[in-house]
């Protein structure tokens, strides 16, 4: 996972993709990693942005590149020029993260199953998504999930590295073990998911909770990269999951379980969520009612925001309203308590704050204080419907990024795992 500095205000956090090189021999693996790092993040690079970005001399930028490039990680091509104006001498070079190093993202839900092709560089390839009658068990979802992959790697060039898997989860999930404690919607309590997944797959396997990764991904690849203060919250067919960075470090709590905001309760009296808890953010605002409202049918989710665009019943109307006033409110508290100067609205909660922009804003603004929301900015996700996916990319990219000398420099079959190998550095 990327490393978050402190900041304060509206400085950009310090992350990986602003990580100090040093031009000492014994710390080679350092430096590829902060090259890798710095082109997966933003790619393309040149040359010399790489050189100011982590403060390393011209000549050690190209031994380090050289060397990602041999080993498949790295490709360099003319850079793209503006007009059609020719210059003269030799062309400049961009180096960009290579497609053929992959990783396999998964986010499980209760009415399906959606698996991502992600090459480095956090650009998603391909998406397939396998529709369920019912919320799958377990090891009915690692069944769909492990016969999808198969397909996948069968389509996959023959150069191809798949480095692993990341699994997005709607639920308290175990970054360390991958199991999952707990998941409401998917009726998941003390789930060993990544141990069984990758042993059906042969590939290492990493979890996290779904709303986290989306706040790692918009930190990274989005709209929170210059955010050091960002609340985020995704809703989904298995309601409502949040993730929270402060001073440019992510909230985790004490047992990693922190930013569960779709159970913050918003009344009294109101009815139970998944966890059975009354009265939260997630039993009041759903994505199926909104759906239902407008005459959809709960996998017609695709047409919402076209649906939400047209002229409204005044059952939706109302319905929209109820829901748009409920997140208005716990937004409002939630500023309050965090102080957070982004907030990221994905899944359904986006297309609630499209619908009615100016409302929800108003509503946040009137229960939050004034000194507090005069700071923040609310916003859907840049990546859209690819952010669970791009954050659990990251999960089975941490590893290579942290140290690409473990990676063998010769191209492996599309089909196996990624070979490591002890490097002097």
């Amino acid at each position: 996972m990327p490393v978050y500095h402190q900041t304060s205000g509206r400085e950009a956090p310090e992350r990986f993709r602003k990580m100090p090189g040093s031009n000492l021999d014994h710390l080679r693996a350092h430096n590829l990693s902060a090259i890798l790092t710095q082109i997966h993040h933003g790619s393309p690079q040149s040359r010399s942005g790489l050189a100011a970005a982590t403060g390393l001399n011209r000549s050690t930028i190209t031994i380090l590149v050289n060397d990602l490039i041999e080993r498949g990680l790295v490709v360099e091509y003319p850079a793209a020029k503006e007009g059609s104006k020719k210059s003269v001498g030799r062309p400049s070079m961009s180096l960009h993260a290579s497609d053929r190093v992959i990783a396999i993202a998964v986010n499980p839900e209760v009415d399906a199953i959606t698996v991502g092709v992600v090459s480095l560089g956090g650009t998603v390839q391909r998406t397939i998504r396998y529709e369920t009658e019912e919320p799958p068990t377990m090891r009915r979802a690692v069944k769909i999930t492990t016969a999808i992959i198969e397909g996948i790697q069968a389509g996959l060039p023959t150069d191809s590295r798949v480095l692993g898997i990341g699994v997005a989860v709607p639920g308290l999930t175990n970054v360390i073990d991958g199991s999952v404690a707990l998941a409401p919607h998917l009726g998941w309590r003390q789930e060993p998911l990544a141990p069984v997944l990758s042993e059906r797959t042969g590939l290492p396997v990493w979890a996290a909770n779904d709303a986290h990764l989306g706040v790692l991904a918009e930190t990274v690849f989005g709209v929170g990269m210059h955010a050091g203060h960002i609340l985020y919250l995704n809703g989904g067919a298995s309601g409502i999951g949040g993730g929270v960075i402060s001073g440019g470090i992510p909230l985790k709590g004490a047992t990693g379980f922190a930013g569960e905001l779709g159970h913050f309760r918003i009344r009294s009296n109101g009815k139970r969520d998944s966890a059975g808890l009354e009265g939260t953010l997630e039993s009041e605002v759903s994505r199926d009612d909104l759906l239902r409202s407008l005459g959809l049918d709960i996998r017609d989710f695709p047409k919402l925001d076209t649906a939400l665009a047209k002229p409204r019943t005044s059952a939706a109307q109302r319905e929209i309203d109820r829901q748009v006033r409920a997140l208005g409110t716990a937004l409002g508290s939630m500023v309050t308590i965090f102080n957070p100067e982004l907030i990221v609205l994905g899944g359904f909660l986006g297309s609630l704050l499209d619908a009615e922009p100016d409302r929800l804003r108003n509503l946040v603004a009137q229960e939050s204080l004034a000194p507090q929301y005069s700071v923040v900015e609310i916003v859907r996700p840049q990546l859209r419907e690819n952010v669970l996916l791009v954050g659990a990319a990251e999960l089975a990219f941490d590893a290579l990024l942290r140290n690409p000398t473990a990676f063998d420099a010769a191209p492996h079959s599309a089909g196996g795992r990624a070979e490591s190998r002890t490097n002097g550095a």
